[in-house]
């Protein structure tokens, strides 16, 4: 673990803005997570805003209101949102200087780079504390070309897709990788963004922060160093985007490049357009046609995975039980009801032994 860490939400919290600080919440690996920053929700409980069985964080209206109640030493300050346009707003600089000034490193996963913002870089050089841009590309030398070699591997490689940006694909995988290693299987993840390196996975890519002449490579690198280095019995590979979204068309490198051998769908039936096109708009195709685009792949979707956000508990059920109907293909809410049914099927599927009981 690389230390303890709050993390900035900036009254964005209940929002998908904050699904960065979403995912740390869960858990990571990486840091310890001591306190979240909103002036808005100050003082309230985390489970009250986000609903679900999230750990009790307390929350507070500023950096030096953090500093004063935690106990602890804080070693880091995370940027916990995703903004639009990937540019950090005017406001949120103070804050990062203040915790700068606290002495506090600043991990940041935004388009936009602290270390090329002057008055920031020269700050944390003063305060002798690291900025952490963690979508920052690595140098060309670095990256990987597509070789072939992803056809030496032979576990199970499942694809976590989905029909947007922004309804839980992450989540979705990581659920599906602790719970399998809870079951005592040997899985592993493959990050596709700058979350899944914030949680702490070892294997994986800041996809949308690489040449787009070596997405392939770097996804196919991180395939075969994850087989050969740790056996497992099962991968599951971090989805971005939509394969027909047009703020950022993706999916169709995991298929190819990666050599899928099936997808879980992520869907959120409550959304109707694709996020951020609101205004224009653009529709999300149906279901139907985006589980017979991801077969003309050669692709078989597995499962579809609901994200139930802005359902009621009948309108949930309904939509369960009419795609279950139309596609003839298991449906689950991960979310509200754990993955342990979709491990247990796809346990079946690959004959793998599930070594410990479901918890």
């Amino acid at each position: 673990m690389d230390g303890n860490a709050i993390i900035l939400t900036h009254g964005l919290l209940n929002l998908d803005f904050a699904k960065v600080a979403h995912g740390l919440i869960r858990g990571t690996e990486r840091y310890n997570i001591l306190a979240i920053i909103d002036h808005k929700f100050a003082g309230l409980e985390i489970r009250d805003l986000l609903g679900g069985d999230f750990a009790s964080i307390p929350i507070y209206d500023s950096i030096g209101a953090a500093i004063s109640m935690v106990g602890e030493k804080i070693d880091y300050l995370i940027i916990g949102l995703a903004f639009t346009g990937g540019k950090i707003p005017k406001d949120v600089l103070p804050i990062i200087k203040s915790a700068i000034i606290s002495g506090m490193s600043v991990v940041n996963g935004s388009h936009q780079f602290l270390s090329a913002i002057p008055e920031i870089a020269d700050l944390a050089k003063e305060h002798d504390v690291a900025l952490i841009d963690v979508r920052k590309p690595k140098p060309k030398s670095e990256l990987h070309t597509w070789t072939g070699r992803i056809r030496q591997v032979k576990t199970p490689k499942i694809a976590i897709l989905g029909t947007d940006s922004a309804i839980g694909k992450r989540t979705t995988c990581s659920l599906l990788t602790d719970s399998a290693r809870n079951m005592g299987l040997r899985a592993e993840m493959i990050y596709t963004g700058q979350t899944g390196w914030m949680l702490g996975n070892k294997y994986g890519f800041i996809l949308d922060a690489t040449v787009n002449d070596f997405i392939a490579g770097e996804l196919e690198h991180a395939l075969v160093s994850c087989a050969r280095e740790t056996d497992p019995q099962l991968i599951f590979m971090e989805g971005q985007s939509a394969l027909r979204n047009p703020m950022g068309v993706c999916g169709s490198e995991f298929l190819t490049s990666g050599q899928a051998n099936g997808v879980i769908l992520q869907h959120k039936p409550s959304r109707e357009y694709y996020h951020d096109t609101e205004e224009m708009p653009v529709m999300i195709p149906s279901l139907q046609s985006e589980v017979a685009l991801i077969k003309m792949y050669g692709v078989e979707t597995l499962a579809i995975t609901l994200n139930g956000d802005g359902l009621s508990k009948a309108q949930a059920t309904r939509y369960k039980e009419e795609y279950a109907e139309e596609l003839g293909i298991p449906v689950f809410f991960p979310f509200q009801d754990g993955v342990d049914k979709l491990l247990e099927m796809l346990c079946d599927k690959y004959r793998l032994k599930i070594e410990k009981e479901f918890v």
